[in-house]
C-alpha cells in the first residue's frame, strides 16, 4: 500500500522514508555543499546509476480506483560507504529525471545519515536546511493559489417594498 511520506501519521516512524523523499527532491545547490567533505570517502558501487522508467498510478479525487497515469523517467543508484570503525552502509537513492549527480549524492547522504556517528550532524547541516526549502516552496505554492482564489457571494435585497410586491 502506498505510504504517503509527506504526512506519515500518528504512530509511524519514517524517518528514513521521510529523509529520502527529502533527499529526492532537493536541488542540488543545496546537496552539494553539505555533502562536499564526505565525498573523498571511500564507496563502491552496488549498483551504478541507470536511469529507466517507471509506471505512475493515480486516483481519482485521491480514493477511487487506481489508474495508470503514465511514465516518468527515475535515475537511481545503490552504494556501500564504509565508515570509521564502522559497519558499512548501503546508500540507495532514487530521484525524478536524469540527474547522475543528485542520485549520487542522495545516495551517499542515505548511507551517512544511517550511521550515528554522522546523523546528528548531517541533520543539521543537510535535512533541516532541505525541511525549510520545502516548506518555504509549499507556502509559495498556497500563496499562488490563493491569489487565484474567487469568492463568490449573493447579494441580498433588502428592500421592504419589493418583497412585498412579489410576495402579493
Amino acid at each position: 500500500m502506498f505510504q504517503a511520506f509527506d504526512n506519515p501519521g500518528a504512530g509511524r516512524p519514517l524517518q528514513r522514508a521521510q529523509w529520502m523523499a527529502l533527499l529526492a527532491r532537493a536541488p542540488l545547490d543545496l546537496l552539494e555543499p553539505a555533502l562536499c567533505d564526505h565525498l573523498s570517502r571511500p564507496a563502491r558501487w552496488l549498483r551504478a546509476p541507470e536511469t529507466g522508467l517507471m509506471m505512475v498510478q493515480g486516483r481519482a479525487g485521491g480514493t477511487g480506483e487506481r489508474f495508470n497515469l503514465g511514465e516518468v523517467t527515475v535515475t537511481r543508484c545503490a552504494l556501500r560507504v564504509q565508515a570509521e570503525g564502522a559497519e558499512a552502509t548501503v546508500g540507495v537513492g532514487y530521484v525524478l529525471g536524469r540527474s547522475q549527480r543528485h542520485v549520487h549524492l542522495a545516495a551517499l547522504a542515505d548511507a551517512l545519515l544511517q550511521d550515528p556517528a554522522h546523523q546528528p550532524a548531517l541533520d543539521a547541516a543537510l535535512l533541516a536546511p532541505l525541511r525549510r526549502h520545502q516548506a518555504d516552496q509549499q507556502a509559495e505554492r498556497r500563496a499562488r493559489a490563493a491569489s487565484t482564489k474567487v469568492d463568490f457571494f449573493t447579494v441580498a435585497r433588502e428592500s421592504g417594498a419589493d418583497d412585498e410586491e412579489e410576495a402579493e
